[in-house]
């Protein structure tokens, strides 16, 4: 086949004891997912679950044992860090049901969604789409994927991120809002999910503004941890 121009590589993920990689998809993000963080964004309750995507492009890929590089974004003032526990789908399915979720979970990585503040509150401020506070060009940095038989009991791990070794955000899995099985469910009666899928399950109290110089270490038990240095 002719292209008018060499098409984009597939972006692609390590997976942790094996030199195969996990192709990317859509990288779905789930918003105000922990109760102390939706209260600190000024919001309570179970409310129902809402979504916003990313570009596979706005992956920054770590290795293991490597320590990431995260460029401080252009137009904000204002780039926090979003810890989360990133899920990854190994086979898709629509309108699947909580009780079958696990069986399409290929496995598990940490992830930050890094959030342009500012232009996200702007955006909000004016009824607009916050893609512009979102859905910048390197604002997914992930780690290398555990698959599940791997991961230990991943809905009881503690997740954690440290900036320059002090601690900004800590909390426990079993403390999200909607679960990943009700996640899956959800998503999968909005988009047909994919094989290659990533889905950010939502950050804990915390989030805080970092700056050039900066290194961010995140961790969820049993996983690989994540770190990133912002330039």
């Amino acid at each position: 086949m002719h292209y008018v121009f060499n098409p984009a590589p597939t972006v692609s993920v390590p997976i942790v004891g094996t030199t195969a990689r996990f192709p990317v998809h859509r990288i779905y993000c789930v918003g105000r997912n922990y109760e102390e963080h939706a209260k600190e964004m000024g919001f309570t309750g179970r409310e129902p679950p809402f979504f916003f995507l990313k570009p596979t492009d706005a992956l920054v890929v770590v290795n293991a044992g490597a320590t990431g590089t995260l460029p401080y974004p252009s137009l904000t003032q204002n780039l926090h860090h979003e810890i989360e526990l990133v899920v990854a789908i190994g086979s898709g399915g629509k309108n699947i049901k909580a009780a079958d979720a696990h069986k399409h979970i290929f496995g598990y990585a940490v992830g930050l969604d890094m959030t342009r503040r500012d232009l996200q509150n702007e955006m909000k401020k004016q009824g607009r789409p916050w893609c512009i506070g979102k859905a910048f060009d390197q604002s997914a940095p992930i780690g290398p994927i555990t698959p599940t038989a791997a991961a230990g009991d991943i809905a009881t791990a503690e997740i954690d991120l440290q900036v320059n070794g002090q601690e900004r955000q800590h909390s426990q899995v079993s403390k999200l809002i909607w679960n990943m099985a009700e996640t899956i469910e959800h998503l999968s009666a909005a988009w047909e999910l994919q094989p290659g899928d990533l889905i950010y399950t939502g950050t804990p109290a915390g989030v805080a503004a970092v700056v050039p110089g900066d290194t961010l270490r995140g961790s969820v038990t049993g996983l690989e941890t994540l770190q990133i240095a912002v330039k």
